[in-house]
């Protein structure tokens, strides 16, 4: 139940960050907005887990699968995560990243034998159609959020990149945590480790660490603000899932961000979601009821 609940407060964090991202996103980039936010929180939680003593928990063996894993999970992922959010807005951009979720379960069963039944199977393809019937069934909204901006084509497939780099990083980051591993400690690692390829990408001939004059005072408390729920407490309950619960579970569990979302853009931005993105959310509940019951 633990692992059920924190996957689901992870979904909640994701949904809330996704939110708040778009703008930071759209004003500095996806490359400055993740550079800047790893940043602030690596240093909040490094100063956590020195506080609760975490560290003890951790061997060499232990940091760099979580190092590995927070490359795929926070580096790869996260980058083409909020590269298709300035492209697809946030309510497609959450129900394509879903795909994660199966792509996690299909892969914890390769990597770390865990099993997957034909309910959990039938579940898979459900949450895969549900993310395929969002993104064909679209509606046009009129906010500024939701306009499209580039290739619809090129943004899913980014995006489907980022739920892939997810789901290795979280089947990377399992027997880690199952071993006992504190989890604050853990993604104090991973988000140190993102926060350094980041930086170190920013060094490479033609790249720049600067943000231009777009950085407002707003526009960095929007990114403090995301990186605290989205990295610091989303990532840190994901981990805590992870501890003890399955893979694949967790990962479908925390797919729940396109459903959450979909009522926050409602009540934010005052404009109905299209049939298409609910019928889509609907399908994928459906596939993740029957994961979780399996």
């Amino acid at each position: 139940m633990l692992a059920y609940l924190a996957a689901l407060g992870t979904a909640t964090c994701w949904a809330v960050g996704g939110l708040i991202a778009i703008g930071p996103v759209r004003a500095i980039g996806s490359i400055a907005f993740n550079r800047l936010r790893l940043c602030v929180v690596a240093l909040g939680l490094l100063t956590v887990a020195t506080l609760m003593g975490g560290w003890a928990s951790l061997d060499a063996h232990a940091i760099l699968l979580l190092i590995l894993s927070g490359v795929f999970g926070i580096v790869v992922g996260d980058l083409a995560l909020f590269w298709s959010l300035s492209r697809l807005g946030p309510r497609r951009n959450v129900v394509v990243y879903a795909a994660n979720a199966p792509l996690t379960a299909l892969l914890a069963w390769l990597a770390l034998g865990e099993a997957l039944s034909a309910w959990t199977i039938l579940g898979i393809l459900l949450v895969t159609a549900g993310v395929m019937l969002a993104v064909a069934l679209r509606s046009g909204s009129s906010h500024s959020w939701e306009a499209v901006q580039g290739s619809l084509v090129a943004g899913v497939g980014v995006c489907l990149i980022g739920a892939c780099g997810q789901a290795i990083g979280s089947v990377i980051a399992k027997p880690v945590m199952a071993s006992g591993v504190d989890p604050v400690a853990a993604a104090a690692v991973r988000v140190a480790a993102g926060a350094v390829m980041l930086t170190l990408v920013g060094l490479l001939p033609g790249q720049n660490l600067s943000f231009g004059g777009k950085l407002t005072p707003k526009i960095a408390l929007l990114v403090v603000v995301n990186g605290a729920i989205g990295i610091g407490l989303g990532m840190t309950l994901l981990l805590v899932a992870l501890a003890s619960g399955n893979a694949g579970v967790v990962a479908t569990l925390s797919a729940l961000s396109p459903v959450l979302i979909l009522p926050m853009l409602w009540l934010w931005t005052g404009q109905r979601p299209g049939q298409g993105a609910w019928a889509g959310a609907a399908v994928a509940v459906a596939g993740v009821a029957l994961i979780v019951n399996r």
